[in-house]
């Protein structure tokens, strides 16, 4: 398999984000909520499920864009923010670092609907939540989507992935962690 050196140079950058725990420059304030407004209402536009569980939900912290690559080892990062009741709440980064058997590199986007203040809580009192230890974590798949609602909802926080591109066959927030960011 040969790569071209603008893909291993993405790889690397994506994994030294990753390690430092963010970029050298995080987005501006106005371009992070911006991009994270246009990709939720994407996402409510096109998952009847996601748009019925806005209604009520407590908060919906969205990253519009994760970039994800790996050559043995990988890493994952993305900024995005927290909406209640339509206004911002707060902006947070996403990372996560991984070794093993891996190579490509992909981006996507993902929401999560926290639908009470219990669960809201949990991300603002932990210093850096990890999503594999977050309580009652559902991950939304298209066959589960489409019976859910706010009556049959039964966890506290809804995880939808949206606009995935890319190379890598594994798509998995296990091990993601989410802490504040203060962008300029």
């Amino acid at each position: 398999m040969r790569f071209r050196f603008p893909a291993i140079l993405a790889v690397m950058v994506v994994i030294a984000a990753t390690i430092d725990g963010a970029p050298a420059s995080a987005e501006k304030a106005g371009t992070i909520e911006k991009n994270s407004r246009d990709a939720l209402a994407q996402l409510l536009g096109n998952s009847e499920a996601a748009k019925r569980l806005a209604v009520d939900a407590a908060g919906i912290l969205v990253f519009p864009k994760i970039v994800k690559g790996g050559l043995i080892v990988g890493g994952q990062y993305g900024e995005g923010a927290l909406f209640k009741d339509e206004a911002v709440a707060g902006y947070y980064s996403t990372a996560a670092a991984s070794f093993g058997l891996q190579a490509g590199l992909q981006t996507y986007g993902y929401a999560v609907f926290f639908l009470d203040e219990g669960a809201l809580g949990f991300l603002d009192d932990s210093d850096g939540w990890e999503i594999g230890t977050a309580p009652n974590v559902v991950v939304v798949d298209k066959g589960a989507a489409a019976t859910l609602s706010t009556t049959s909802a039964q966890e506290d926080i809804y995880i939808f992935f949206f606009d995935q591109k890319g190379l890598m066959a594994e798509l998995s927030i296990q091990g993601s962690k989410i802490t504040t960011l203060n962008p300029d």
